[in-house]
């Protein structure tokens, strides 16, 4: 009898359906921190994966109905970013559209897609500075948005409990482009010590790295553990000339050589 249940143990469990694992993972995600960052406030909503063009992903208020005609709000998540940009990022996106949700049951929400001060307060109680360009110094409201994790802050000690019990997300898309390895390339969260989820998968889990094939890139290379990736090339006879000399990024194209100067702030553009 012992012999046999010693051969029990060997057998391993059938693993679920990819939809079992990839849903059951991110509602995981969802309650963890709705208990850690919302004191369970949230009400329960529909996650999706939806591949939005530039987008980590978004909130919907009731977007969905049931037969009964009760209604439920979506978060939606672009799974196209998962194997490039670090876990932590990816849980940030997460976090970022549960602050809308608990804007639209609790709060005031913006006008559209604008990002309110009520909303930053929020992002900023709970360890995730608003910033629009996902970096220090980037305006805090406006209305296409990103973050970065606070070292020390309730987010990341949220995202320890998390990764220590060995969460992580079991699937990926295979085919991101150049712009999504590059984005993952520029998270705030590459830079963050001490914590699970600090890097893009693709360049710290083997297996991955050799089943996802980016799209549209220059050169791909390995440094270390660092996944290397030029820029794309560009084939058209255009140049991009962007202005930083303003709060919100100006950014135009036209044939190379031009010189333009910001009507905002009156400095050059600078090509790039």
């Amino acid at each position: 009898m012992t012999d046999q249940l010693n051969q029990l143990d060997l057998v391993p469990s059938p693993r679920l359906a990819p939809t079992q694992e990839t849903y059951n993972e991110l509602q995981m995600a969802y309650d963890h921190f709705n208990e850690r960052l919302f004191e369970s406030q949230l009400p329960s909503c529909l996650i999706t994966l939806q591949r939005e063009k530039r987008t980590f992903g978004y909130f919907s208020a009731a977007r969905f109905a049931s037969v009964d005609g009760s209604t439920t709000d979506e978060i939606a998540m672009n799974p196209i970013y998962f194997a490039v940009v670090p876990i932590i990022e990816t849980l940030q996106t997460q976090v970022h559209e549960m602050t809308h949700l608990w804007q639209h049951h609790f709060g005031k929400p913006g006008r559209g897609r604008y990002h309110n001060e009520e909303w930053a307060r929020k992002m900023e109680s709970i360890g995730l500075v608003p910033s629009s360009t996902g970096q220090p110094g980037g305006a805090r409201t406006g209305d296409c948005m990103a973050d970065y994790a606070v070292e020390g802050g309730r987010f990341l000690a949220a995202c320890q409990e998390l990764l220590t019990a060995n969460f992580t997300f079991s699937w990926y898309d295979r085919f991101p482009s150049a712009d999504h390895v590059i984005a993952g390339q520029a998270s705030m969260a590459n830079h963050i010590q001490g914590i699970k989820g600090t890097k893009p998968p693709m360049a710290s889990i083997p297996a991955l790295a050799e089943a996802v094939k980016p799209t549209g890139l220059a050169v791909v290379a390995t440094a270390g553990e660092h996944a290397v990736v030029a820029a794309p090339v560009n084939k058209s006879n255009r140049v991009k000339y962007s202005c930083g000399g303003c709060q919100e990024a100006f950014s135009v194209w036209g044939k190379p050589g031009l010189k333009l100067i910001c009507g905002v702030c009156q400095q050059a553009f600078t090509a790039h």
